[in-house]
């Protein structure tokens, strides 16, 4: 039975899924893909409204300079990793990439936003900051979510009592390996494709390391209090739950950073793919599987 319209709007409100071709909508793809975007947004805001109520701006972001304040939370991630000439294209992304979701941008955001699900990720977000019903009872509970250039941050930031934690440097960490380097003007090759070369499976464990890193570094300015920091951040950790992210393995990765001067490049080179084999390691390899001897360094697998 092909379903309603309604039918998907109620979906989408339950659980954050729709058909991605929108098939229950009449009309063209293009037509199909206008219409549902519009109901389905439109649904979304209207149920957030509903189950949030009215809500103010938060006190603490009033009359925040975002721009200002999410360079200072960024600037020494990084200054960290990036060479002197790559710094301030990179800072100039990031201090304009942070949004802090309010009652004030949230329509905007929900209607915005490029794919439904995020929509519906960042309803929850909003939803979870004001202490709200969710839509969905075992929806995960985030506090910042990150999209390409964009990362969006939850109020609840300035109520974090978490010694080493920061959503805003933890979702700026995300931006390197989803935004080009061309992109932002910056030079790009073959092996240098993204801002920084993450191993997929360790992207949530740079996040998590480069923000206990941030915190700190900011706490201990000076080296030769970090490593107590260090010691201290594998005492207390016990989270995150997140099942991406080895515990043992993080807590590693901040220790090692913490005894050394720049810790951010520890935390890269721990995240990143391995290094790929040399030509002659490739030949070697060539060698090795069709057992022969004598290869000349010019002959090509063809």
């Amino acid at each position: 039975m092909t379903s309603s319209p309604q039918d998907e709007i109620e979906r989408y409100l339950k659980t954050g899924r729709c058909d991605l071709d929108y098939a229950a909508w009449p009309g063209t793809v293009f037509e199909r893909a206008l219409r549902a975007h519009d109901d389905l947004r439109g649904a979304l805001v209207a149920e957030v409204r509903r189950v949030a109520g009215s809500r103010g701006v938060p006190e603490s972001l009033a009359d925040l300079d975002v721009v200002a304040f999410t360079r200072r939370r960024v600037e020494p991630m990084v200054r960290g990793l990036f060479p002197r000439v790559e710094q301030e294209a990179v800072l100039a992304v990031l201090e304009r990439s942070e949004v802090f979701l309010t009652s004030a941008n949230l329509d905007e955001v929900l209607r915005s936003t490029r794919w439904d699900r995020t929509a519906w990720d960042l309803a929850t977000l909003y939803l979870a900051s004001v202490g709200a019903d969710l839509l969905d009872d075992e929806a995960p509970r985030i506090v910042g979510l990150s999209e390409e250039t964009t990362f969006f941050v939850s109020s609840e930031y300035f109520d974090e009592e978490d010694p080493f934690a920061d959503f805003v440097v933890h979702e700026a960490a995300h931006v390197f390996h989803n935004c080009k380097r061309r992109t932002i003007g910056l030079r790009e090759t073959r092996r240098r494709e993204w801002l920084l070369d993450i191993e997929y499976r360790k992207r949530e464990t740079f996040a998590y390391a480069c923000e206990a890193y941030a915190r700190i570094v900011e706490r201990a300015p000076r080296l030769a209090y970090r490593a107590a920091l260090g010691v201290a951040f594998a005492r207390e950790r016990t989270t995150p739950t997140d099942d991406r992210v080895d515990r043992d393995e993080l807590v590693d990765i901040v220790r090692d950073a913490a005894a050394v001067r720049n810790g951010w490049k520890r935390i890269l080179a721990r995240c990143a793919p391995p290094p790929q084999p040399t030509r002659a390691e490739r030949l070697a390899s060539l060698r090795s599987r069709i057992g022969v001897d004598g290869l000349a360094d010019g002959d090509r697998g063809g």
